[in-house]
């Protein structure tokens, strides 16, 4: 899948003692009704929007990734990860 949109925010790497990496990107999608959306660039794709500011346009493949979670008193819950694999700049 692919979005298309304005760069609005570039977050810093965050580093787990695990040495997982993450790097969040929020982007505002260019439709009719436009979306503001958090998307995840993981491990060694964090560093993948360097070339890139905010403001610019870009085109984003991205992965929807879902998982459940049971907490500790039993109950379930899901959660949704929109992961970035692939930024182009758009002219």
């Amino acid at each position: 899948m692919e979005l298309t949109g304005v760069i609005k925010k570039i977050g810093n790497i965050q580093t787990f003692g695990s040495g997982f990496q993450k790097r969040e990107v929020v982007i505002v999608t260019e439709e009719q009704f436009s979306q503001t959306i958090c998307l995840e660039l993981i491990s060694g794709k964090v560093d993948i929007i360097e070339p890139f500011s905010e403001g610019e346009r870009a085109k984003i493949g991205i992965n929807i990734k879902g998982r459940e979670w049971i907490s500790p008193q039993g109950e379930t819950k899901y959660f949704n990860t929109i992961e970035a694999w692939k930024i182009l700049k758009i002219q």
